[in-house]
C-alpha cells in the first residue's frame, strides 16, 4: 500500500452505491515508532484480534478506511478500492479451516456482506484455494488456524488481480496495523466529525453532487 500520499476523501469513479457506503474513504500514513500498546487497544476497540490482522498489496489498490471492521467474533474484513475504476477487493480474515472435502459446502459471501447463492467449484492453486460461485470469486488460505480470503466480483476484477492479492496478503506489522486499523474514538465516546455526513436528517452520507455534476 502507499502510504506516503492520502488520497482524497471520495474515491473517484466508484459507484454511486460504493460512495455511500464508504464516502470519507482514504488512507492514513503510518506514524513513525507506532505504539504497540496502542495498537492493541485499537484492535479491542474494533473487537478485532490483532493476530487476525491482514493486509496485502495490490497495484492501483488501497483500503477503504471506512470499510475495516470485524467478521464473526473476533475476524478481519477490509476493502481495497480502485480509485480510477471503483473495483473492489475484500480481504477477510476469520478462524477456521478449508479443505478438499469442505471447500465446495463453504459458501461464498455475496457483495452485500450476505452468503451467496449458487454451487461452489473449488480449484486447488498452489497453497490457496480458487472458488467461484455465481458472479463472485474469491483466493482463499488457511494459515495457523485461520483462512485469509481476496474476494471479488468476476467481472471487474480478473482471476490473476486477484491471485496477486491473495499471494501478497500476509499479518500486518506494527507500522501496517497503525494505518489499518481504526482509530479510538475521543474521549466520552463521541465519534469524529465526518465531513460527509449532513447536519439533519438520518445521518446518512451526503452524496449530493456539485453543480458541476
Amino acid at each position: 500500500m502507499n502510504r506516503a500520499t492520502r488520497p482524497s476523501r471520495r474515491l473517484l469513479g466508484v459507484t454511486a452505491a460504493l460512495t455511500a457506503a464508504l464516502a470519507g474513504c482514504g488512507t492514513r500514513t503510518a506514524a513513525d515508532g507506532a505504539d504497540r500498546s496502542e495498537l492493541e487497544a485499537r484492535a479491542r476497540a474494533a473487537q478485532v484480534a490483532i493476530e487476525n490482522v491482514y493486509v496485502t498489496e495490490v497495484p492501483g489498490y488501497e483500503v477503504a478506511e471506512q470499510s475495516v471492521g470485524v467478521v464473526g467474533a473476533d475476524g478481519f474484513s477490509a476493502t481495497y478500492v480502485n480509485a480510477g475504476t471503483g473495483a473492489r477487493i475484500r480481504l477477510t480474515v476469520d478462524r477456521s479451516s478449508l479443505d478438499a472435502a469442505g471447500c465446495p459446502g463453504t459458501p461464498l459471501v455475496a457483495g452485500d456482506g450476505a452468503p451467496g447463492g449458487g454451487d461452489v467449484e473449488c480449484e486447488a492453486d498452489g497453497g490457496h484455494w480458487y472458488r467461484t460461485s455465481g458472479t463472485r470469486h474469491e483466493y482463499a488460505t488457511g494459515t495457523d488456524g485461520r483462512v485469509v480470503r481476496l474476494d471479488a466480483d468476476r467481472g471487474t476484477v480478473d482471476r490473476a488481480t486477484l491471485r496477486r492479492a491473495a499471494e501478497a496478503a500476509h499479518a500486518a506489522g506494527d507500522a501496517e496495523l497503525d494505518v489499518v486499523l481504526p482509530t479510538a474514538r475521543p474521549a466520552g465516546g463521541v465519534p469524529a466529525e465526518r465531513g460527509d455526513l449532513p447536519p439533519v436528517g438520518d445521518g446518512a452520507p451526503d452524496n449530493e453532487v456539485d453543480a458541476g455534476g
